[in-house]
């Protein structure tokens, strides 16, 4: 969504050229017709969609601000609307949980047997022989895992 912004913003900078004259009352144009087609839609308060939001927020920035009285809504929406596109921008959300993944158990079973075939071999030495065989677990890893399974087995 925020590429999408930026290509709006070049777009909208385009249009409005500081050596054309005509080009803040084009975007002002182009702004309430976009504002007109939001109210057709709906006889009831408009909702704004995603590209909406995205439009205005950048013509706002655009366009000088004794022009903004030509938007739909207040000054203060405009600029909250362009504080959540750059939050967007710097925020990155995961659909991960946070933390370390769980080992898979596969690898798991595969520890515990290197750990009781060997037992003199530590964290350390277990680690490397897995990073051998293309598995790569940390020491830590290996060490809470054989840990956790001690205290289990007592």
């Amino acid at each position: 969504m925020f590429v999408f912004s930026l290509l709006v913003r070049a777009l909208v900078r385009l249009l409005v050229l500081p050596s054309a004259g005509n080009g803040t009352k084009d975007l002002e144009i182009l702004v309430l017709r976009h504002q007109l087609g939001v109210l057709r839609r709906k006889a009831a308060r408009p909702r704004f969609t995603a590209f909406d939001l995205i439009l205005l927020a950048v013509a706002s920035r655009a366009l000088p601000r004794n022009r903004w009285t030509s938007f739909l809504v207040t000054p203060q929406t405009l600029l909250r609307w362009h504080r959540e596109l750059v939050r967007r921008k710097w925020t990155y959300r995961t659909t991960r949980k946070p933390g370390r993944p769980p080992i898979d158990a596969e690898v798991a079973v595969l520890v515990l047997r290197m750990a009781r075939e060997n037992p003199r071999w530590g964290c350390v030495r277990i680690s490397g022989e897995l990073r051998k065989l293309g598995i790569w677990v940390s020491a830590t890893t290996i060490r809470t895992l054989l840990r956790r399974i001690e205290i289990a087995g007592s």
